[in-house]
């Protein structure tokens, strides 16, 4: 194990301790070394640590423990300074650049993951994006597969949205995006994912429900989008793939494929439609997927 992992691993108070631990030991080789030897550069190290790992007010009391305790060396050698001024002078720069690098490290931290949350975010909706999924559903999919449980994804395509931005303009196709993520979101429990995949798709995967659980789902989400829609005068409809694996299947990749192949059959039985599988063996996956591919080879108008 390495030692940022072990880091990771610790509780804040637990690492809090350790800092302060570390700052303290660095006073007590201050004062044992004596007054020669320039060792607050070596504060760093628990201050930064301090702040990235716990946070900005860790880091500001890790400073505070780092300045005191230099400062109690410097007192318990008074002789080696012209002026008892001189010992509390200095510490009060020291805490200043102690404070000035926490806040430099606070913002860097909160910098990266504001990155980090916009790379995993439709920029549009406020939801996931599909590589946020990805990385999502994989975690469900591990868990699915250690708790054998089953689990469910949705997939949905909004009809006709391209007559939405030709009629009515594209920024009431983003509004209809956006109420339609919202709307999604609101109806589905905290522990289901929900992503746009890209245009007008939508993924949501049901952690451990079974093809029970993912009808009412489904059910529920199409009564509560049909009356959005009417409320606001858009004339859309919503095809919808359903998949349920009792066999969890290989990868994301291929989980996604199926329940987009469920949702083609929605679109070529006539649109507004929601479309449900149940793959309970291994082949059955093998089979699903080829069929797909032969979907993907005819032609499809998907708006």
């Amino acid at each position: 194990m390495s030692v940022l992992e072990t880091f990771n691993k610790l509780s804040k108070i637990w690492f809090t301790i350790f800092c302060f631990i570390l700052a303290s030991a660095i006073g007590v080789i201050r004062y044992v070394t004596g007054p020669e030897w320039a060792l607050s550069l070596f504060y760093l190290f628990p201050v930064g640590l301090s702040t990235w790992y716990v946070g900005k007010y860790a880091g500001v009391f890790i400073s505070l423990t780092s300045a005191l305790s230099w400062l109690a060396a410097d007192i318990m050698m008074l002789d080696s300074f012209s002026s008892i001024l001189i010992p509390f002078l200095n510490e009060t720069f020291r805490l200043i650049v102690f404070l000035v690098v926490t806040y430099i490290i606070a913002r860097l931290k909160t910098n990266i993951e504001n990155h980090k949350e916009l790379a995993r975010t439709d920029h549009l909706t406020g939801i996931a994006n599909r590589r946020a999924f990805f990385d999502l559903a994989n975690l469900e999919l591990n868990q699915a597969r250690r708790n054998q449980t089953p689990i469910s994804i949705l997939y949905m395509d909004i009809d006709n949205f391209k007559h939405i931005n030709d009629h009515f303009g594209h920024h009431i196709g983003d509004r209809l995006l956006r109420s339609v993520a919202e709307t999604i979101k609101n109806n589905i429990r905290a522990i289901d994912v929900i992503a746009r995949f890209g245009g007008d798709e939508f993924g949501v995967l049901l952690a451990e429900s079974g093809s029970e659980s993912a009808a009412l789902v489904a059910g529920k989400l199409k009564e509560k989008l049909v009356e959005l829609v009417q409320h606001n005068g858009w004339p859309v409809t919503f095809s919808t793939g359903v998949v349920t694996f009792e066999i969890i299947p290989p990868s994301v990749d291929e989980m996604i494929d199926l329940a987009d192949a469920q949702m083609y059959l929605a679109k070529r039985h006539g649109k507004n439609r929601t479309q449900y599988k149940t793959i309970a063996c291994d082949e059955s996956i093998v089979r699903s997927l080829v069929n797909f591919q032969q979907y993907k080879q005819l032609p499809l108008y998907r708006s």
